[in-house]
C-alpha cells in the first residue's frame, strides 16, 4: 500500500463523515482537524487558504489540499483500489457511471439534505425557514422512492457489494433523520441505515465524531443537529 500523509478537514455531522468512512476503510494513517463553524472557522484567511469555498471536508494530500466529495473519494478509490471502496470497473463507461453514482449524492441529494437541515442558510426571513425545509423535505421524496426501490431487491447499492456510495447514503439519511424527517415510508433506507451502522468503518468514523462533539462542548462551540 502507498503510504501518504493525510489531514482531513471536519465538523461533525457533516458529510466529512464520508470520506472518513473512506480512510478508515483503506485502513491508513490520517489525522484530523476540526472546522469550527459555530466560530467562522470556515472563513478564515488560514482556511480558506486550503479550501477557498469555505467548507468541508478539505483533504490534505502529502500537504496538497484536494476538495469535494467526488473528487476526494475518487482519488482514493484510484489510489487505494485494494479497499474497495467502489467496484471494480469493466470499462471506462462503468467508471464514469460510478462518478455519476457519487454526483447524484453529492449535487442532487446533498442540496436538499442542506435545505433540510439549515434552512435558514437560504432565507433572510425566519418566519418562512419552516416553509424551506417543508418544501424541500417534500421535494426530495421521489428520490428516496428511487432509492428505496433499488434498496428492495439488494444489499448496498451495488447489489452485494458494500461501497462507498452506500456511506453516502448513509450520512444523508442521517443527517435529515436527525432533523425530524419521516422515514418511515421508505423501510429499504431504514434497514440500509441498520446494516452500514454496525460496520467497523463507520463505527469508527462515529467514534470520531463523538470525540469532536465533546471537544467542541468543552469549548462552547457545539451546535446540535436540529
Amino acid at each position: 500500500m502507498k503510504q501518504h500523509k493525510f489531514k482531513l478537514y471536519v465538523s461533525p455531522g457533516s458529510c466529512a463523515r464520508v470520506p472518513t468512512i473512506a480512510l478508515e476503510e483503506i485502513g491508513t494513517a490520517f489525522e484530523t482537524e476540526i472546522v469550527r463553524m459555530m466560530a467562522k472557522q470556515q472563513k478564515s484567511p488560514e482556511y480558506l487558504a486550503i479550501n477557498p469555498k469555505g467548507k468541508v471536508p478539505a483533504l490534505l494530500i502529502d500537504n496538497e489540499p484536494l476538495t469535494e466529495n467526488v473528487a476526494i473519494l475518487t482519488w482514493l478509490n484510484n489510489t487505494y483500489p485494494e479497499a474497495g471502496l467502489l467496484p471494480p470497473a469493466i470499462n471506462h463507461l462503468e467508471t464514469v457511471r460510478q462518478i455519476a453514482d457519487l454526483a447524484f449524492f453529492s449535487g442532487t441529494i446533498h442540496p436538499f439534505v442542506t435545505r433540510i437541515a439549515r434552512p435558514e442558510k437560504f432565507v433572510t426571513d425566519t418566519e418562512i425557514v419552516p416553509q424551506v425545509r417543508q418544501i424541500a423535505s417534500q421535494a426530495v421524496v421521489p428520490f428516496w422512492k428511487t432509492i428505496d426501490e433499488r434498496l428492495s431487491t439488494a444489499t448496498w447499492w451495488y447489489d452485494d457489494r458494500w461501497s462507498i456510495v452506500d456511506g453516502y447514503l448513509f450520512w444523508a439519511w442521517w443527517r435529515i433523520g436527525v432533523c425530524g424527517f419521516n422515514g418511515d415510508d421508505f423501510p429499504n433506507i431504514q434497514a440500509h441505515a441498520e446494516r452500514i451502522i454496525k460496520r467497523p468503518s463507520v463505527k469508527r468514523a462515529m467514534e470520531r465524531e463523538a470525540v469532536y462533539i465533546e471537544q467542541l462542548k468543552s469549548e462552547g462551540l457545539y451546535e446540535a443537529p436540529r
